[in-house]
């Protein structure tokens, strides 16, 4: 009985210790953007562990004071480690639906400009935008135009209403409504031209395919980094811009009008 016990406790030692060394080299070897107990990094890629790190700075509605200045203080400090220049917007509170807690404003530093600028967004929003700005966005313009981004022009983030902007109480309130959405309608490059999700996203406008080409890099690229990626092929609403969005659930719609490109095809969660 002894012996059998003698051997059990030698084998759940050498189990902890066969974990302990497995863990000890992924630590050490594993990219820290696949692991979930690294800090979260702007300027690393994309990683497994990148969508959980982001969301750990997301507060809910029924949060308390204390959880939304902690969860945005360690938000506001991850940007301005990445040498983005923000600070605290105002809270808002309409006494209904539209309410925002614990947003920013991005106002310079190593990122490209939104215009027009000065925009309040929920800090984790701020966060996803700094990834796909320098993870997506300007590697995809020096890859096709040999050319870096300008600006992003874009049509907002705040906005007090529903989905769509419909009146009808029973459709639930647009992220826009927390300032967790983005709405994306051009970007300008350093070399002057302007690539338009209106003129470019069939291949039609003066870009050509490659304009088509460069958006859906852009929205895909989108769809590792944000919950929500919509685009003119989701509805007519969307004809004229790229909706991105923290919601807490995930959709992302990709379909091409392309000639020769793939299909449609709609990954949700």
């Amino acid at each position: 009985m002894k012996r059998d016990f003698a051997d059990f406790w030698n084998l759940m030692w050498e189990a902890a210790l066969g974990v302990c060394a497995a863990f000890a080299l992924l630590n050490a070897f594993a990219p820290p953007q696949d692991l979930p107990w690294k800090p979260l990094d702007l300027n690393q890629p994309v990683g497994r562990a990148t969508a959980a790190k982001v969301a750990d700075f997301t507060v809910g509605p029924a949060a308390a004071a204390e959880e939304v200045e902690g969860a945005t203080e360690a938000c506001i400090q991850t940007l301005r480690d990445a040498g983005v220049q923000v600070r605290r917007a105002n809270d808002v509170d309409d006494g209904g639906f539209c309410q925002v807690r614990g947003a920013v404003v991005i106002t310079g530093g190593e990122v490209t400009p939104l215009r027009p600028g000065s925009l309040t967004m929920q800090c984790p929003l701020a966060v996803r935008y700094v990834i796909w700005d320098r993870q997506v966005l300007q590697p995809a313009a020096e890859a096709l135009y040999g050319s870096e981004v300008a600006a992003v022009n874009n049509f907002g983030t705040y906005s007090c209403r529903r989905i769509y902007g419909s009146t009808d109480t029973r459709e639930r309130p647009s992220e826009h409504a927390r300032a967790n959405a983005l709405d994306i309608g051009s970007v300008t490059l350093a070399d002057g031209r302007t690539v338009s999700v209106k003129a470019d996203w069939d291949g039609q406008g003066e870009n050509g395919i490659e304009g088509a080409t460069f958006l859906r890099r852009l929205r895909d690229g989108a769809c590792r980094v944000f919950s929500t990626v919509l685009t003119p092929d989701y509805n007519e609403a969307h004809r004229d811009h790229l909706h991105l969005d923290g919601a807490p659930r995930g959709l992302c719609v990709s379909e091409s009008r392309v000639a020769g490109a793939p299909g449609a095809r709609i990954v949700s969660g």
